[in-house]
């Protein structure tokens, strides 16, 4: 069964409305709770507050650190089970197993060996 390709833009663009909708009620709503209350600055509308969102985005970058965050956090872990004696790695082991048995996989499902291959081999 094919997916039609116009479905799954659709759905992007409509969760991005509701995104954009909520995050600039919540912007507009968080600041006309705070602003007028403690700098005596005005209340603004709902346009305002998806201004507001831009100007922030235009001044601040729009993406961060470029995953770099995920980058240090794989090396982190990378150097940790390095480190790690037998044992350890054993109880890693253990413990994976079990997320997986209560969380249904999640990470390691995308890892699973296929009959004749190790997860290196993939």
């Amino acid at each position: 069964m094919r997916r039609k390709p116009g479905l799954g833009v659709l759905k992007f663009i409509v969760l991005g409305i509701l995104f954009l909708t909520l995050i600039g009620f919540v912007v507009m709503s968080l600041w006309n709770w705070l602003i007028p209350c403690l700098f005596h600055g005005p209340y603004i509308n709902f346009w305002q507050a998806l201004g507001l969102l831009l100007l922030g985005k235009l001044l601040f970058g729009w993406h961060g650190h470029h995953g770099g965050w995920k980058r240090d956090w794989k090396e982190k872990m990378r150097r940790r089970m390095e480190a790690m004696t037998p044992e350890e790695r054993e109880r890693m082991k253990e413990m994976r197993e079990r997320c997986r048995q209560r969380f249904g996989g999640g990470f390691w499902e995308d890892r699973k060996e296929t009959p004749g291959t190790t997860s290196e081999e993939q």
